[in-house]
């Protein structure tokens, strides 16, 4: 696998992954510091959008060992978990955003479906700024059987969905182990795995358009949801 960017190139140097060998332009070389203390070769411009099959790729490029999902299971262990899932996400750019957002609020991993799913691919990777090298991504074979699952285990799984039924995201208690499923982009949430949420909960929309994208929900419902377990914290006695 290519990775390419420079966020994407220096995560991955930083994170589980096994970089084979890096290629860098030298301007890249010059501006970045991390790249001087790896092994780097030097081509142009050219040779690494051949390499990568991308013009976004910032001057840099590595090739990296496949990337290694997680164990599903293992997102639940602690009490507080926070986890992400994505029902049938296709597009990689998106898959990238909501990773991103997701590590960096701490959350415990993200779940995609193995099938209509976008994966962890050299764009996603790019469009999470890295930020799949630090977050456990897991793929599950029925999302709304792993929903159960994870109900079983404790957890309270909150639907993102602009439906009638729907209750305002800012009502509700998020403590303990936490599971927010976000749709598709164009349909949502398919009825089985809405049907599998405790609870399916909105944004508020004041504007003329009925719905967001789902990386821009992502990040406004995960901080929210951080905002309020932090807001029950310093409530506690």
């Amino acid at each position: 696998m290519i990775l390419y960017g420079r966020n994407p190139v220096r995560e991955a140097l930083r994170g589980p992954r096994t970089v084979k060998r890096v290629w860098a332009t030298g301007r890249a070389l010059e501006a970045e510091d991390w790249l001087r203390g790896s092994d780097t070769r030097t081509v142009d411009g050219a040779e690494i959008e051949r390499l990568c099959d991308s013009a976004d790729h910032q001057g840099v490029c590595a090739e990296v060992s496949a990337y290694r999902y997680a164990d599903p299971q293992a997102l639940l262990v602690d009490e507080d978990a926070l986890v992400v899932c994505l029902d049938e996400v296709q597009d990689p750019h998106n898959l990238g955003a909501v990773c991103r957002v997701a590590e960096g609020v701490g959350a415990a991993g993200l779940v995609i479906p193995e099938r209509r799913s976008a994966e962890v691919t050299p764009a996603a990777a790019k469009a999470s700024a890295g930020a799949v090298e630090h977050l456990r991504v897991a793929r599950v074979g029925n999302l709304a059987n792993w929903l159960a699952e994870a109900k079983r285990s404790g957890a309270w799984v909150y639907g993102a969905e602009a439906a009638a039924e729907s209750a305002p995201y800012d009502t509700l208690d998020y403590s303990g182990r936490v599971v927010l499923v976000l749709g598709s982009e164009g349909r949502g949430l398919r009825p089985r795995v809405a049907d599998s949420c405790d609870q399916l909960v909105a944004l508020p929309q004041r504007g003329r358009l009925s719905s967001l994208n789902v990386s821009t929900a992502a990040a406004a419902l995960l901080y929210g949801i951080l905002h309020l377990r932090g807001r029950a914290l310093d409530k506690a006695p």
